[in-house]
């Protein structure tokens, strides 16, 4: 069995509600976290796979098109791998905010499905997120939940950057 680091994209790889940008629907609009390279960077040496696994509304609300969401990610994808990042997939909803789907986080269809599809052990696995649907999604996926921000009383750790994450995780997984 494999294991794998799942990351919430938005506020975990990129900026967002910040002064730079408010949505990414572009693109152009992607601006990464510091430090985002490296953390995955020294993922990558000790977990087989690294998932971006996120809720992305606006498609859904009529703010982008599937396509151009597509867009965005292989942008991501490939600056990332320029910078020695890798990320296996990315998977998406697309659904609008409270439609009621399965793969909506905090429902953990996107993750169980990325588990199933690679041969994934879930509890040797961490999901990476900066709110509670993210670490719920993964919770009740069988992973570890780390929390990027202040608090997640659900959370395993809590740190407030991907970098500092990636260490504890590390560390963790080899405990």
């Amino acid at each position: 069995m494999k294991r794998a680091v799942f990351l919430d994209r938005d506020g975990v790889i990129n900026e967002v509600l910040t002064t730079r940008v408010k949505f990414v629907n572009k693109p152009r609009d992607l601006y990464f976290l510091p430090q985002v390279s490296e953390a995955i960077r020294k993922l990558n040496k000790h977990f087989d796979y690294i998932f971006v696994v996120t809720n992305q509304g606006g498609v859904g609300l009529g703010f982008m098109s599937e396509r151009g969401l597509q867009k965005i990610h292989e942008h991501m994808v490939k600056v990332l791998k320029k910078n020695g990042a890798i990320i296996h997939e990315v998977v998406y909803c697309p659904h609008k905010p409270k439609s009621g789907c399965a793969c909506r986080k905090p429902n953990s269809k996107l993750i169980i499905d990325l588990g199933k599809k690679y041969n994934i052990d879930l509890s040797k696995s961490y999901m990476v997120g900066d709110t509670d649907t993210d670490i719920i999604a993964g919770k009740q996926a069988g992973t570890k939940g780390v929390f990027l921000g202040e608090d997640d009383p659900l959370a395993d750790a809590i740190f407030p950057d991907l970098m500092s994450a990636a260490r504890w995780i590390i560390k963790d997984a080899t405990a």
